[in-house]
């Protein structure tokens, strides 16, 4: 999520599944106007934080992070009374009465969170990580994934992924070296929504000649 300090002119990021714990990277992504968190390791609702200078923010999807808490209610009134502008939460669309009721049972935050040791991306506590906290089997895990790249590709202007070539980014793979794949996978594709028409002949370039020495090497070792 770091890469998003160099991209303030984002405007949909979608990093569900990925061990994300810390919201710091986006407080200068001032055109952020949707974001998908799902199924991370946001443990403090305090990460709100960095997003409550984000203007044009109206799409929010935080649910299932241990920082929602067993109490639905509060955490959707701490993050509307925080993010008063929001038009969607969780997939479901804010009302003025919650925005209204969110000044009294919502919790105001004035500060970041204390910083933690683990950086984002492969806990060092396997027991922390999103991914061992839910009974979510790897089908559906693939699924969302898929749906999440191919949205990313939509907003490029590229064509879908079909569901058996997005096989190599299985979740059969240990938790980290997926993740680290789901992480490496949307900086790119992030990444070439600011690029023009010579950067990404560019990109192509560089992509086909690391293909072709893949290529090369699986013929060389059958």
């Amino acid at each position: 999520i770091s890469i998003c300090r160099d991209l303030p002119n984002i405007e949909v990021i979608t990093f569900s599944v990925n061990g994300i714990s810390d919201l710091e990277p986006l407080n200068q992504c001032q055109n952020l106007s949707e974001l998908y968190l799902r199924k991370n390791n946001i443990t403090s609702l305090n990460e709100l934080f960095y997003l409550k200078n984000l203007p044009r923010l109206r799409v929010l999807w935080l649910s299932e992070n241990p920082c929602c808490g067993s109490d639905p209610h509060r955490y959707r009134m701490t993050v509307l009374r925080n993010l008063p502008s929001l038009q969607k939460l969780d997939n479901q669309a804010v009302t003025e009465e919650e925005l209204s009721q969110a000044l009294v049972d919502g919790e105001e935050i004035t500060a970041p969170p204390a910083r933690r040791s683990v950086e984002n991306g492969c806990p060092e506590s396997t027991e922390s990580s999103a991914a061992d906290s839910t009974t979510e089997t790897e089908s559906e895990l693939l699924n969302f994934s898929l749906e999440e790249t191919n949205k990313i590709r939509e907003e490029l202007g590229m064509k879908p992924v079909p569901r058996d070539k997005f096989s190599s980014f299985s979740p059969r793979e240990t938790d980290c070296n997926r993740k680290k794949r789901n992480n490496v996978l949307n900086a790119i594709l992030l990444l070439m929504k600011e690029l023009d028409v010579e950067g990404l002949e560019i990109i192509q370039q560089t992509v086909g000649r690391r293909l072709q020495a893949f290529r090369k090497k699986e013929l060389q070792e059958e």
